[in-house]
């Protein structure tokens, strides 16, 4: 059996699993930004300390939270991929590029993966394909 046989088969599943670990970590890092008690202000105070206006933290959290669901339902997949993509290159240059690029690996592979999935959308298996039929 021929492996690009069956990759073939399958490509239209290939944003899948991307969709569902990158939006797992979005959704777990905006929620540790949202729910736990305190945690606006200390992301606002955090964000305030690298340079980010603090009342950011609000929205930033909410966009990686609801950002990370709609990543795993494949709605919008696209357009939010894009948003969480500026989020990254926003981390990457004002928060770990200054320290040294050895501590921006988490966030670079991040937007590259967000990257990846506004190149290939939702595909198969996503709100956008089987429910809404349409690509976005």
């Amino acid at each position: 059996m021929c492996l690009s046989r069956y990759a073939k088969k399958c490509s239209g599943y290939a944003s899948l699993p991307l969709r569902l670990a990158l939006g797992s970590v979005f959704i777990y890092h905006g929620f540790g930004k949202l729910f736990p008690p305190g945690a606006i202000e200390g992301t606002g105070s955090f964000f305030a300390s690298v340079g980010i206006p603090s009342f950011l933290a609000e929205p930033i959290g909410v966009l990686e939270f609801v950002g990370g669901l709609f990543l795993v339902a494949g709605l919008l997949t696209r357009y939010v991929a894009l948003l969480l993509a500026a989020d990254m290159a926003v981390a990457i240059a004002l928060v770990t590029l200054p320290q040294g690029f050895a501590g921006s690996e988490f966030e670079l592979t991040l937007l590259l993966a967000a990257l990846s999935l506004v190149l290939l959308g939702s595909q198969k298996f996503s709100v956008d394909s089987d429910v809404l039929r349409k690509e976005f």
